[in-house]
């Protein structure tokens, strides 16, 4: 739902003006220099080498994970909410799939990226061409990459962790959960080592994915924000 800010900020003089973005460009740097850091801790964080063999469908046929590396070192997996019972994809991802950036700047970084999603690949494909998309965009559908990597949160697959926390320790924090399927989204980032063992380094879920939306940030900057609930 859209909703609209009613209180605009206060009118002020430019000296006025002035010395209230200086005293707020110091938070800013304060939060520069934080965020920088995490950067650092984010990329120091351990890894674990991916020992089960996924099969991905894509508009040329099967994949391996390491396939998808596409020749390149690092791959990042944007996890697409797109259930095998629907007819396309959720609208936040679609959202997050139209800000996506030019790839080959990527490509230049040793970085690949592609859209996973559960649904079989003819929906997928389907979807892809008539949203005019040309990212790479696979099907897991039938393996279980979407329940490893805690996508796809069904019970009746596997043991639940939501955003890292276990089905008590979610409930203990914020509530009663959903049971059931239920899809979220996320991004998964992979690196390919020595002899081409592939290891999972980083995923992250739901608000984790705002920092990723060219929109949302552009519109943070603006004094009407988001202009959402």
């Amino acid at each position: 739902m859209t909703s609209e800010r009613t209180t605009l900020p206060k009118i002020v003089s430019p000296d006025e003006w002035l010395t209230a973005r200086r005293a707020f460009l110091a938070r800013e740097k304060e939060f520069t220099r934080a965020r920088d850091a995490l950067n650092a801790e984010r990329r120091a964080l351990p890894m674990v080498e991916v020992q089960k063999e996924y099969v991905f469908e894509g508009p040329d046929g099967k994949a391996t994970l390491p396939d998808l590396f596409d020749g390149r070192r690092q791959l990042i997996v944007q996890h697409v909410m797109f259930d095998p019972a629907w007819d396309e994809g959720c609208p936040s991802c679609r959202h997050a799939i139209r800000d996506l950036g030019h790839l080959p700047h990527l490509h230049e970084k040793d970085t690949t990226l592609v859209l996973v999603s559960r649904a079989p690949q003819d929906k997928i494909e389907a979807y892809r061409r008539r949203m005019g998309w040309t990212v790479p965009y696979y099907s897991s559908f039938g393996g279980d990459f979407n329940y490893d990597f805690h996508i796809t949160l069904d019970e009746a697959e596997a043991p639940l962790l939501i955003n890292f926390r276990t089905r008590a320790e979610h409930e203990e924090a914020v509530g009663p959960w959903d049971s059931g399927s239920r899809e979220i989204p996320g991004v998964s980032v992979f690196l390919r080592g020595e002899g081409g063992r592939v290891f999972h380094t980083y995923s992250t879920y739901l608000r984790g994915l705002d920092i990723l939306l060219f929109t949302l940030n552009y519109l943070d900057l603006t004094p009407l924000g988001r202009q959402e609930g």
